[in-house]
């Protein structure tokens, strides 16, 4: 948003003054109307019919739906006045980059769903736009001082104009000043904006993820052998008649592949969402995984109430794959599994007395889970130095539980 540099700013010496004996004199200051000067005195110019255009805006839309806010339209039409706001401020940021140079970034977009979040949030999401609003602002005090630079740079222009072009400038610094200061974007809701984007982008990814890796493990495993099982127990009806003792170990075997079906489609539902989660909740849950771990674990969950489900279940295999890295990699003697409640977060504590080392960078399953945390507005922290011990700490924020989850 630098302004590029033109030949009617005066000079930070004085060509009047004494020069320096090894330096050649400056030459004398000239009034310069070059292109950037002519575009600040139209800009100016066009201030007065621009400024009225955006205060009888103002005035008539926003102040009538304010004075209708009693009535069931009024609220309706102030958010809609709002959202045209949005629309006056673009086209001055537009006039402000074309003849005045200022470089703003254009804000980003509400994050309005067409109506799937429910009417009344969207309305509050446009009722509250800090974009909109300061544009509001920026166009009702506009008109006094569109009229204030359009009267003294006509004036100037035929009696002030060898120094017109100072007058243009000190007013157009003033300008830019406006717009830097009210319709440049909020500098928070952008940053929110973009971290939902960014977080949108990883439940997509870790949800494409999970679906590839379910299909995989469906396709390699209970799949296989059920087409297995289909045609033993087709060779076994063709055997009955003719060889019943054959075909009787067929029936035996295809037994024992169903079985072993079964239990693949048990570890893979264990992996979507086990049963003992949706029953019993976090601590026998993560007791049965615990359970499972190669490491004696203690696990201690002191939770006022259940989460909600999706949190839960976020919990559940953060510390599920904490403890499958512990079983792999950290050669401990024990481990301990910490979860409890403070204030609006649900915090988890993995510790273990192994050789240390685990970093964010050095796999995709610790980074993995730090995504996956963050995409909800929770934090994943490790503290592994090299010799151990290893303590990882996972937030998440705490969503109370509907009543129809149980």
């Amino acid at each position: 948003m630098t302004e590029r540099p033109t030949s009617s700013q005066p000079s930070s010496r004085d060509a009047s003054g004494p020069s320096d004996s090894t330096q050649p004199p400056l030459p004398p200051a000239r009034f310069a109307y070059d292109r950037h000067t002519w575009k600040e005195i139209a800009h100016l110019l066009a201030n007065f019919p621009v400024s009225l255009v955006g205060f009888i805006y103002v005035v008539t839309v926003l102040f009538t739906s304010a004075g209708l806010t009693v009535t069931v339209i009024g609220f309706p039409l102030l958010a809609g006045g709002v959202m045209g706001a949005r629309q006056l401020g673009k086209l001055e940021r537009a006039r402000a980059r074309a003849l005045l140079g200022v470089r703003v970034d254009e804000p980003s977009r509400l994050p309005l769903s067409g109506g799937k979040d429910g009417f009344f949030p969207q309305l509050w999401l446009a009722l509250k736009d800090p974009v909109g609003w300061r544009t509001v602002l920026y166009d009702f005090i506009r008109l006094p001082w569109g009229v204030l630079t359009f009267v003294i740079t006509l004036t100037s222009l035929f009696v002030l104009w060898p120094v017109l072009p100072f007058i243009a400038r000190g007013l157009s610094n003033a300008d830019r000043a406006m717009v830097r200061g009210l319709l440049s974007p909020s500098d928070e809701l952008e940053r929110r904006i973009a971290e939902l984007e960014s977080d949108r982008g990883v439940v997509v990814d870790t949800a494409a993820a999970d679906l590839r890796r379910i299909e995989r493990d469906l396709h390699d495993g209970a799949q296989a052998r059920l087409v297995n099982l289909a045609m033993g127990l087709g060779l076994a009806k063709e055997k009955l008649l003719e060889d019943p003792d054959a075909a009787a170990e067929m029936v035996a075997e295809a037994h024992g592949e169903v079985k072993l079906a079964l239990q693949e489609l048990r570890d893979l539902a264990r992996g979507i969402h086990p049963a003992v989660l949706t029953d019993r909740g976090l601590d026998a849950a993560l007791s049965a995984v615990a359970s499972r771990c190669t490491v004696p674990v203690k696990v201690t969950v002191d939770l006022p109430a259940r989460p909600a489900e999706a949190i839960e279940g976020i919990a559940y295999f953060t510390v599920s794959e904490l403890l499958q890295n512990v079983s792999k990699h950290s050669a401990a003697a024990s481990a301990s599994v910490d979860v409890w409640r403070r204030d609006d977060r649900l915090l988890i504590q993995v510790r273990d007395d192994g050789r240390g080392g685990a970093r964010l960078d050095g796999g995709t399953g610790m980074r993995g889970l730090a995504d996956r945390l963050g995409a909800v507005d929770g934090l994943f922290v490790v503290d592994s130095p090299d010799g151990g011990p290893t303590t990882v700490t996972a937030e998440l924020p705490w969503r109370p539980r509907a009543a129809s989850q149980g």
